[in-house]
C-alpha cells in the first residue's frame, strides 16, 4: 500500500501559466489520453488539446496548447461553475477546478469592485483557459497527486494587453491572487505569471518555498510561448512521495463557528454539508457562551485548498456571521480500502496496520436488506477479510491450529 502522500512541487523560476502547468505534468508522465477523456466530459465543444515536445533554453519540455473555435464568448463565474458540476468529473478534479475558478472570481471581484458571483470572465473565461485549468486538475488526478507545493513565483515587468486595454505587469488580478504567496519580480518585459497560473497556485497550493522533503520519482517541464535570453521559459514540476522521516506533517486547515440559535436538525445537516464540500472530518462540540447560553461549535478539518469552499458552506448552513480558522498539521495513518462480501452483498473495509474497520454505511445497508443485526454484519465482514489473508504460523502454535489475530 502507498503509505505516504504524493507531492507535486512546481518550480516557478520563470513564472507559471495554465498551459505551462499542464505541459509540465504531461512531461512528467501524465497520460494525455486519460486527460482528454476527463476533459471530454465537459459540456463544451470546439476545442482541441495539442501536446508536442519542444526546447526552451536547451531544456526539453512539453508544449501544451489548446486550439479553439470560439472567439469572444464571455462567461460568468456561475456559468463556469455550472459547466464543471454538469461534467460529473472525478470528485477531486471537480473540487480543485471549482476552487481555482472561485479564486479567480474573488480576485476579479476585488479588482473590479463587484461581488464575485457577478464577475464576467473575459480571457480567463475563454474555452482555452477552461481546458487549461480543468486539464491541469485532471493531470494531477491522473498522477494521483495529493498535495501541491510551489516555489516563489516569478513575475515580469512592463505592461500587458487585456480586454480592458493595457495593464501593468503583473496584472492586477494576478497580484490579488498572489496575496500571501511568496513571489518576486524579475526584469523581463513579459507576462511570466498569468492570472490562470496564479489562480492554480493560490487555490491549490498547500505549501510554498523550496522543494519539500520528498523522494523524487519524476519531473517535467512545461514550455511557455516565448524564448527568453537569461533563463529557460519553462515551469518545472517535481513529483514524489513525502519522506517518512520528514518532521512536517500534512498541512490542514481547521475551521470553526459558534452557533446558539439553530436546531439539532440544522446542525446535523451542516455537518453533512461540510463533509460533502470536501472536509476530511467534521464534528460538533457543546459549549457555554456569554450569559450562560448553551451553544455549539461546528468544526471542520480540510485541505487548505478547500478552506474557502468549506468556510462558505459553514456560513451558509449555520447562518453564522463569521468563521475562524487556524493552520495545523496531521500525520494520517496509511490505509487501503478493500471490499468483502456479506450475504452476497459488497461491504467496504478500511485496512491499516493492525486494524480493520468496516464502512458503517455499507454494513447498515446489508443489515437493512438482510434483517441481520448491524453488529453481526460488522463481525461477518471482519471475518470475511481475515479469511482472505495469507495463513501464518505463530511460534506459540507450531501446528498452526489457531488462526492469527489480525486485529490485535
Amino acid at each position: 500500500m502507498n503509505s505516504l502522500p504524493t507531492i507535486a512541487w512546481f518550480h516557478c523560476f520563470s513564472g507559471i501559466a495554465g498551459d505551462m502547468a499542464l505541459g509540465s505534468l504531461v512531461d512528467a508522465g501524465a497520460d494525455v489520453e486519460e486527460i482528454r477523456r476527463i476533459l471530454d466530459r465537459l459540456p463544451v465543444s470546439g476545442w482541441e488539446l495539442r501536446v508536442e515536445p519542444t526546447l526552451r533554453g536547451g531544456i526539453g519540455a512539453t508544449n501544451a496548447t489548446v486550439a479553439v473555435q470560439e472567439s469572444s464568448v464571455v462567461r460568468t463565474a456561475a456559468h463556469i461553475h455550472g459547466l464543471i458540476d454538469e461534467a460529473r468529473l472525478p470528485e477531486r478534479v471537480r473540487l480543485r477546478s471549482q476552487a481555482v475558478f472561485t479564486a479567480l472570481a474573488d480576485a476579479e471581484g476585488q479588482v473590479h469592485r463587484r461581488p464575485a458571483d457577478q464577475v464576467h470572465f473575459h480571457e480567463v473565461g475563454g474555452l482555452d483557459a477552461i481546458i487549461d485549468i480543468v486539464g491541469t486538475c485532471a493531470a494531477l488526478e491522473v498522477l494521483a497527486v495529493d498535495e501541491i507545493h510551489t516555489s516563489s513565483i516569478a513575475t515580469g515587468v512592463g505592461m500587458v494587453q487585456s480586454e480592458h486595454g493595457p495593464m501593468p505587469n503583473p496584472a492586477p488580478a494576478t497580484v490579488e491572487l498572489l496575496s500571501g504567496v511568496p513571489s518576486h519580480g524579475v526584469p523581463i518585459d513579459l507576462e511570466l505569471t498569468t492570472p490562470t497560473g496564479a489562480a492554480l497556485v493560490a487555490a491549490l497550493g498547500a505549501g510554498f518555498g523550496p522543494m519539500p522533503h520528498m523522494t523524487v520519482r519524476a519531473s517535467g517541464f512545461g514550455a511557455g510561448d516565448a524564448d527568453l535570453v537569461d533563463r529557460p521559459n519553462v515551469t518545472q514540476v517535481v513529483l514524489g512521495e513525502r519522506t517518512a522521516a520528514a518532521a512536517d506533517g500534512q498541512p490542514v486547515t481547521q475551521l470553526e463557528v459558534n452557533v446558539d440559535d439553530v436546531t439539532g436538525e440544522t446542525l446535523a445537516h451542516a455537518l453533512a454539508a461540510v463533509l460533502e464540500a470536501g472536509a476530511h472530518d467534521a464534528w460538533i462540540t457543546p459549549i457555554l457562551m456569554k450569559k450562560g447560553r448553551p451553544a455549539h461549535t461546528v468544526s471542520a478539518l480540510c485541505d487548505p485548498i478547500l478552506a474557502a469552499q468549506v468556510a462558505r458552506t459553514l456560513v451558509r448552513e449555520t447562518g453564522s456571521l463569521g468563521v475562524r480558522g487556524r493552520q495545523l498539521e496531521r500525520w494520517p495513518q496509511a490505509r487501503t480500502v478493500e471490499q468483502v462480501d456479506v450475504e452476497g452483498r459488497p461491504v467496504r473495509v478500511k485496512v491499516s496496520e493492525g486494524r480493520v474497520k468496516v464502512e458503517h454505511d455499507d454494513a447498515a445497508i446489508v443489515a437493512e436488506r438482510t434483517g441481520l443485526p448491524l453488529r453481526e454484519v460488522v463481525s461477518l465482514a471482519e471475518e470475511a477479510w481475515r479469511r482472505r489473508q495469507p495463513a501464518s504460523v505463530d511460534e506459540s502454535d507450531p501446528d498452526g491450529d489457531e488462526p492469527p489475530d489480525l486485529l490485535a
